[in-house]
């Protein structure tokens, strides 16, 4: 044995005359021979006497059989450390020195053992989260510039799920850090198109979701592997040094929007009623005209018709003409006339009766006895 041939690091086989253990320096002495203690296992003895017992099973040739049979026990473990399973959740990725083969669905699979391929099996349903912006996020990260020059503070939230874990895990490097990457500058792109006002008051649903949309295609281009679930804008405000004055100009639009609808709202009241009072003083107008029309076309006929009756019988005409003038002056008129002849036999005293008096008291007398009747 080596430490009966060299004596060991603690006893000196010359010394002796015959080798010891690294225990003892004598070599055959027990516990009463004189030595320093008991004597620890020899291993070589042990081993030795292990392989005599195989090779008496074995039959004639055992050296050789023991060795193939160490290489077949050998092969088959490392075969068997090829299998693998892939849960539900998880995608296989198969490497073979170093490079990606092939992906793997769930259930179990074998590939060829270490060294030549290897696999990862990321979880592929798993859905991660990004927040971007904010302040424990750095100011420069959530500061974006609108498209009216304005700055603005945004805070948004990326949610996304593993696609294709062969693109995600070697297309990109840092895939996480990618997609945030991605994702603000999509942000920024879109903050940049758009007025302060629209980021701050209605389109923030549609900077969300043209947000979605353009970072997908993005990373699509990059084969990241990845698939954008959702993304939604948190906060968007102007940055705290001059948050109060903004406040105020958004306060001073607020009621300059207030009283433009209380004007617009007085105009739908007067402007309806003024048209409608134009529309009727137009048609009282028109029909006014209208009958303007028809009564000068009128007396231009009547005239025409007096006039040509003149021509044909002058004196018969303009006798008319002067009885119905008279007709028309005296009509209301209280008068009485009588013939001159018989004025007071020619005294040239002409007689009064009163004639509408005595009308008057006729009708009062016959009202009154209708009452009474």
């Amino acid at each position: 044995m080596p430490w009966q041939n060299q004596g060991g690091p603690w006893g000196s086989g010359s010394n002796n005359g015959g080798g010891g253990g690294p225990w003892g320096s004598g070599g055959g002495r027990g516990p009463s021979g004189g030595g320093r203690g008991p004597q620890p296992p020899d291993f070589d003895e042990m081993l030795r006497k292990g392989q005599d017992k195989l090779k008496r099973l074995a039959p004639r040739g055992g050296d050789k059989l023991m060795l193939a049979l160490l290489v077949l026990i050998g092969l088959g473990l490392w075969l068997f450390s090829g299998v693998y399973r892939v849960e539900a959740d998880e995608q296989g990725v198969v490497t073979r020195f170093g490079k990606f083969v092939r992906l793997e669905a769930p259930g179990l699979h074998f590939h060829l053992p270490y060294p030549v391929e290897a696999v990862q099996t990321p979880k592929v349903t798993r859905v991660n989260k990004i927040e971007l912006g904010g302040p424990n996020r750095g100011e420069d990260q959530a500061s974006m510039l609108t498209g009216d020059s304005k700055i603005v503070e945004v805070d948004y939230v990326v949610f996304w799920k593993i696609a294709n874990a062969g693109d995600y895990l070697f297309q990109i490097r840092n895939p996480e850090q990618t997609i945030a990457a991605a994702a603000e500058s999509v942000m920024r792109e879109i903050i940049g198109q758009n007025s302060i006002d629209y980021a701050l008051t209605d389109g923030r649903e549609a900077v969300a979701a043209d947000g979605l949309l353009n970072l997908q295609k993005l990373l699509d281009e990059y084969k990241a592997g990845v698939t954008i679930t959702n993304m939604q804008v948190l906060r968007v405000d102007p940055p705290g040094q001059v948050i109060d004055a903004f406040r105020d100009v958004q306060r001073a639009v607020a009621d300059k929007d207030r009283f433009q609808k209380q004007a617009e709202a007085y105009q739908r009241d007067v402007v309806p009623r003024a048209r409608g009072e134009a529309a009727k003083l137009i048609e009282e107008a028109e029909a006014y005209k209208r009958e303007v029309i028809a009564r000068a076309t009128g007396d231009a006929n009547r005239f025409m018709n007096v006039y040509n009756s003149y021509k044909v019988a002058k004196d018969v005409t303009q006798r008319r003409i002067y009885l119905e003038t008279m007709e028309e002056v005296l009509r209301n008129a209280n008068k009485v006339i009588v013939d001159g002849d018989g004025a007071a036999g020619g005294s040239g005293v002409v007689p009064y009766l009163p004639l509408p008096e005595i009308q008057k008291r006729r009708k009062a007398v016959e009202k009154t006895d209708g009452g009474q009747k």
